[in-house]
């Protein structure tokens, strides 16, 4: 078995940090351009806040977790028993769960 010249071992340990460094500019002038946008548009007095439904969000992704924490649960629960493995299903379930509970919690104390 060979070993890889020094100048594929120099390629392979530069090209992931080039990409992370390409990823961080473009995510940069991504949020420095939003954000001269945004101050213009508050200047002209056209910016409009977005909305969020933090509501809708809790239950629709208190469904989500829910359902997908279950199945890995149950997955891990027949594949290996009582193990370390099942934190892996319970913690999406447990975060499920509570997104639920407080959408349920937040309708009865609104009404």
């Amino acid at each position: 078995m060979s070993t890889p010249s020094e100048a594929v071992q120099i390629l392979v340990t530069v090209i992931p940090i080039v990409g992370i460094v390409a990823g961080s500019v473009v995510i940069f002038f991504f949020l420095y351009f939003n954000h001269k946008q945004k101050m213009l548009l508050i200047e002209k007095g056209l910016y409009q806040k977005i909305s969020f439904d933090f509501d809708s969000f809790s239950l629709c992704s208190g469904f989500l977790l829910t359902g997908v924490g279950g199945a890995l649960t149950l997955f891990f629960v027949l594949k290996d028993g009582i193990s370390y493995a099942l934190i892996g299903g319970l913690v999406p379930l447990g975060l499920g769960i509570s997104f639920i509970m407080y959408y349920f919690t937040k309708m009865k104390t609104t009404k």
